[in-house]
């Protein structure tokens, strides 16, 4: 080894420790998992420092490649969008047991989730690889367009229309006039705060007399669908689902409001809300694979108005 690559070795560790908080934001972006963002950053450590860094000028502009191309890698050899079993609540589930088994704490990764926006970890969940790169690395992080091509083989007008497309998404259409949103959104919310504190005469409040529930045989707790009506009966329901409440965030779901439940930014179980007036008529709980897929889903969220084409 010559002195010039000794010297270079004992300063890239702390080079590399200068530039692992945003590492670390870029993977989680990425991949919407604490645990995961902490194996991508390793493995990205682990080939900067096999590599030969002499020639490096923009060295946390090349470590953000690196580490944007393991995610990557991750992203495109996931076996499955949902690791973990419905049956998510704190920590007695066989999920948290797991995460913190990992090492890593379910609350803190709530929190870690609500501050990065749980809803737009579940939609960028739902784009491919190359338009997640792009979207996140671009209108996140503000790497330009020429630096995100190579990663993705793409000439820096694809890798924008990858961004773009991603953007389209990750906004939504709204099926209703922004009043009508704005007056979901307060329903919403006030039935997320509602089962939240346990406030059951609070919810029954929002709920119509006749409020239908519908859940998939997908949601639990039952084998079979279940179908519950009036406003007590349902409000016990959702009473008794407050253990999912701390990874539950309001969301565009196909074009009105509703909401997302997402353990690690995975989507899991989705609300459907029809509301008439200020009360809801209708809930369907969507938690059957096949049936999330074929939800558009789209952040309800006044920061993607900074997203701009």
């Amino acid at each position: 080894m010559t002195d010039d690559s000794a010297s270079a070795s004992a300063w890239l560790p702390e080079r590399f420790d200068e530039h692992r908080a945003r590492l670390r934001a870029v993977a989680y972006r990425m991949l919407g998992s604490a645990g995961e963002a902490d194996d991508a950053v390793q493995e990205a450590w682990l080939r900067v420092s096999r590599a030969d860094t002499d020639e490096v000028e923009n060295l946390g502009g090349w470590l953000t490649t690196v580490v944007a191309r393991v995610c990557l890698n991750m992203l495109r050899t996931r076996r499955s969008r949902r690791e973990l079993p419905l049956d998510l609540g704190l920590p007695e589930t066989a999920g948290a047991v797991q995460e913190t088994a990992a090492g890593i704490d379910p609350e803190q990764e709530a929190l870690l989730a609500d501050s990065v926006g749980l809803a737009l970890l579940v939609v960028l969940d739902t784009l491919t690889p190359g338009e997640r790169l792009a979207f996140v690395l671009h209108d996140i992080f503000a790497v330009p367009f020429d630096e995100i091509a190579p990663m993705l083989d793409r000439s820096p007008a694809a890798a924008r229309q990858l961004a773009s497309r991603a953007r389209r998404r990750v906004k939504g259409v709204p099926r209703v006039p922004d009043a009508d949103l704005a007056r979901q959104r307060r329903v919403v919310d006030a039935f997320l705060a509602a089962s939240r504190g346990g406030d059951f005469e609070a919810l029954v409040a929002l709920l119509d007399p006749d409020v239908v529930l519908r859940a998939d045989r997908s949601a639990g707790p039952t084998p079979e669908p279940l179908l519950l009506r009036g406003s007590h009966t349902v409000g016990r329901g959702a009473s008794g689902a407050s253990a999912r409440i701390p990874f539950t965030r309001p969301a565009l779901v196909d074009g009105t409001v509703g909401l997302v439940m997402a353990p690690r930014g995975k989507l899991f179980l989705a609300l459907a809300f029809t509301i008439t007036g200020e009360r809801i008529t209708e809930i369907d709980v969507i938690a059957d694979p096949d049936r999330l897929d074929r939800l558009t889903l789209a952040v309800l969220d006044d920061r993607t108005g900074e997203w701009d084409d």
